[in-house]
């Protein structure tokens, strides 16, 4: 049976993705991918691509320094994704996972286990790979994110068969951009962000349009926290009256995604209120 299978650079996901929100790279630490719906994503472009050969699985390959983070065993948990990982070094940079990526391509063409491979990637050294694939008779196409000109080898894109482009509006859907971290020498690592309005002042019965939005997105940012992380807010929030930092954070961007601009002062502890009036529903 013919099948496509699907080629993920997470590096280069995460740079152009950053580059494409707001004009230069982010650190992987400001930024927040929603997994399941940007491999939907992918399955659908597939699909687009070649609707006649069924998914054969996701491939998602990434650096690490220190085993699976997090995002990486959420990714390895989704159904049809098959997560590599290379490895980073002592000066951040990212080795083996171009050869990863290149020979799961290969030996899949080989193999005959594929007859599509669309390819999320920028890199001139995975030309190599969809060169062997192409002698083999499978087609490759290059999928990139807006501007792919600027964020693709010239010569990669000349050997693909076919070209896409995800735009900066589809971007958006699946990735977002953090607050910037604190610097360390200003705030310790396990700072907390204090509620300074207590629960009750903001009543759930509020239907006011700004109030609808800041609960969208803290529903966003809940519904992607596991049971245990979410009981771990939760008890935070009893104990100490207090929101931990990097989940503050990730609540306001995505509370700025929904209302579209940044939040007032009071906006930020009606924010915190209905946090933690959500929580002890």
């Amino acid at each position: 049976m013919k099948r496509t299978a699907i080629f993920v650079d997470a590096g280069y996901l995460y740079a152009q993705g950053s580059a494409c929100l707001q004009g230069s790279k982010a650190k992987r630490e400001n930024l927040q991918l929603t997994h399941d719906l940007f491999v939907q994503k992918l399955i659908e472009l597939a699909r687009v691509i070649q609707p006649q050969a069924p998914l054969l699985r996701v491939y998602w390959y990434d650096g690490s320094s220190r085993g699976p983070t997090h995002d990486h065993r959420t990714l390895a948990d989704l159904d049809n994704v098959k997560l590599r990982l290379g490895f980073i070094n002592s000066v951040g940079q990212q080795k083996g996972v171009d050869s990863l990526l290149v020979t799961d391509l290969v030996e899949l063409s080989r193999n005959g286990a594929i007859c599509d491979a669309v390819l999320l990637g920028g890199d001139e050294d995975l030309r190599i790979g969809v060169q062997i694939a192409q002698s083999f008779g499978v087609r490759v196409h290059l999928l990139g994110i807006e501007p792919c000109r600027g964020s693709q080898s010239l010569q990669l894109r000349q050997e693909a068969d076919t070209k896409h482009e995800i735009t900066a509006a589809e971007v958006v859907k699946f990735l977002q951009l953090l607050a910037p971290s604190t610097p360390p020498q200003m705030v310790p690592a396990m700072a907390i962000v204090n509620l300074e309005t207590p629960a009750a002042a903001t009543p759930l019965q509020v239907t006011s349009p700004i109030h609808q939005e800041l609960q969208a997105g803290i529903d966003s940012v809940l519904h992607r926290l596991t049971s245990e992380e979410t009981t771990a807010l939760q008890r935070d929030l009893e104990r100490v009256r207090s929101v931990p930092a990097l989940h503050d954070r990730r609540i306001l961007a995505s509370c700025r995604t929904s209302l579209g601009r940044d939040l007032t002062m009071d906006e930020k502890k009606e924010m915190r209120a209905l946090l933690a009036a959500t929580l002890r529903r």
